[in-house]
């Protein structure tokens, strides 16, 4: 299923191997692949709902949670972005965004914690400018590139490699959930800890939260409907 192209993320993790960026999933590869993501979601809300029984869950500290999707983010990441395998991405990083803006608050604030949350977010929010741009996920900068297809891939007569753009209405879900999720987080900080990270200077990273998505999306105005397509001689 895999290629042997590895990544590390910018906490020195191993990561999964790349997939073919030109190359939409196999209807093989897409069992596999949904099959890993349904069963990865369903173990972390389980280990989140016995998040207050230490004994009893892998995923005790939000710490250990952020570990957790930070693994699923980067598998989720390397699906291409390649019709028909591109809705699958959009769709699996849209239940992710939603689980994780929602989960966060279940743990009690940490400022420990806060440096990770922060990294996390911004990983997510560079993840997010990517699947809008119809980019691949490049690990090592931790940033979208353009999908790049070399002309002796292109052959004549063959269909266009093309990457449907992320649609209007999920677009409006993503931007609810980012606004909720955000004025949540607010609330979770609220008093004391705002303080803590004005000394810390995390405070105004927190107010940027998923700044580069919400400026991506702009007007709301979608994306042209052209494949998102560049050749190289």
């Amino acid at each position: 299923m895999w290629l042997s192209v590895h990544g590390v993320n910018h906490s020195g993790q191993h990561m999964h191997p790349l997939m073919s960026v030109t190359t939409p999933l196999s209807k093989a590869q897409e069992r596999k692949a949904v099959q890993y993501v349904e069963d990865t979601f369903m173990d972390i809300t389980s280990s989140y709902k016995k998040r207050s029984e230490p004994s009893m869950t892998k995923l005790p500290t939000l710490s250990s949670y952020l570990l957790a999707m930070q693994n699923l983010l980067a598998f989720i990441l390397r699906i291409p972005p390649v019709d028909p395998s591109t809705p699958l991405r959009t769709t699996f990083l849209l239940r992710l965004t939603g689980d994780i803006m929602n989960s966060v608050t279940g743990y009690p604030p940490d400022m420990a914690d806060f440096r990770q949350l922060l990294d996390f977010m911004d990983d997510l929010d560079q993840a997010w400018v990517a699947v809008l741009r119809s980019q691949i996920w490049d690990p090592n900068k931790g940033e979208g590139v353009d999908l790049v297809v070399p002309v002796d891939l292109m052959q004549t007569g063959t269909t266009t490699i093309r990457s449907t753009p992320v649609s209007q209405t999920e677009r409006t879900r993503l931007r609810s959930l980012l606004l909720t999720g955000t004025a949540g987080l607010e609330e979770w900080l609220a008093g004391d800890y705002e303080l803590e990270l004005e000394r810390e200077g995390l405070f105004q990273e927190f107010n940027d939260l998923f700044a580069s998505t919400l400026a991506e999306m702009g007007n709301f105005a979608g994306p042209p409907n052209n494949p998102n397509v560049m050749e190289t001689g």
